[in-house]
């Protein structure tokens, strides 16, 4: 049997509070960025690939300090990782802008795009994750 929602939350409240903060803070950063670089009709949306791999990359550092280097306090991760984070990187606007490349037309430029993201978003991560172990002096 599983336990009612109220049970399971129980004491979550300062994590949740923390969530919720730091994606406000990351939602207002990727607006602020939309602004700053518009997606012409078929054009690549820049913005959206860069915020998905600095965010990406960004992650792979917060892993590293929070889970190998030092012990962070049990709000950071919350706060940095699924708030900030969760709010500025952004998967929904990542499978729009590619739908909308492939539904005008434009092929080449949405599967560029769909490669550059994964590609980049996966190596930023995997080498913020390398350069911070080895700066921090942290052995596998």
């Amino acid at each position: 049997m599983s336990r009612a929602p109220a049970t399971v939350l129980r004491g979550q409240g300062p994590a949740v509070a923390a969530v919720a903060a730091g994606g406000v803070l990351g939602a207002l950063a990727r607006a602020g960025v939309g602004l700053l670089v518009p997606v012409p009709p078929g054009g690549f949306p820049w913005g959206t690939l860069g915020i998905n791999v600095l965010g990406s990359l960004l992650m792979g550092v917060l892993v590293v300090v929070v889970t190998e280097v030092r012990t962070a306090h049990p709000l950071v991760r919350p706060f940095l990782g699924t708030g900030v984070l969760g709010g500025f990187t952004t998967f929904s606007t990542f499978a729009v802008d590619a739908q909308t490349l492939l539904g005008g037309g434009h092929r080449a430029t949405a599967f560029a795009y769909l490669a550059a993201t994964i590609v980049g978003a996966v190596g930023a991560c995997a080498l913020a994750m390398a350069v911070t172990r080895r700066v921090a002096g942290v052995r596998q």
